[in-house]
């Protein structure tokens, strides 16, 4: 039989651990002017996916400006894959409706994580993102070295709906190197 990731020699996980880059801890700070998608208001929740990973935080009842405040974690192998945030108005009795979408990708948050930044005084600037049609920027995003780690504040402008944006936290968590 030969060595695969699923077969017993490799332990499956094993491989998956070897490839692994670290945790992308992702704020999902608030809402902010999501559309209305019931009488008067929406209950929105936000579902964040990456590859086959899929995360979602709680839903804010009755409010289009919702305060989560909640952390997400993704494991992340590959920084060119995008992540997917889509905000959802949760109905009781029927399919829970979209109120829109944004993509982000992470490339520029890793390529700050790899450089040495530990003599930098905590809030320099290492990258700037504005916004533009290649993303789903409401304003211009920097990578800030800030106490000791690397984090990026992204305000996201929701697709496909009429109004709507989303305000998260980018921060990165390092694995303990198993090989010591």
């Amino acid at each position: 039989m030969p060595d695969t990731p699923s077969s017993p020699k490799t332990g499956g996980r094993l491989v998956l651990m070897e490839n692994l880059l670290g945790l992308l801890r992702i704020r999902v700070i608030r809402g902010v002017n999501l559309a209305v998608r019931d009488v008067r208001s929406s209950d929105p929740y936000v579902v964040i996916k990456m590859g086959k990973q899929k995360l979602k935080t709680r839903v804010i009842k009755k409010d289009v400006n919702p305060v989560w405040n909640e952390d997400l974690t993704l494991s992340v192998s590959d920084p060119n894959i995008p992540i997917k945030l889509t905000v959802y108005d949760h109905d009781k009795f029927s399919k829970d409706d979209k109120m829109g979408y944004a993509e982000f990708d992470i490339k520029s948050f890793i390529e700050a994580q790899k450089m040495n930044l530990k003599n930098l005084p905590s809030g320099t600037t290492i990258s700037r993102t504005l916004p533009g049609r290649h993303n789903c920027f409401a304003e211009e995003s920097c990578v800030i070295w800030k106490d000791g780690q690397v984090i990026q504040d992204i305000y996201l402008r929701l697709k496909r709906v009429e109004c709507g944006e989303v305000e998260i936290q980018l921060q990165w968590i390092d694995l303990p190197n198993p090989k010591g």
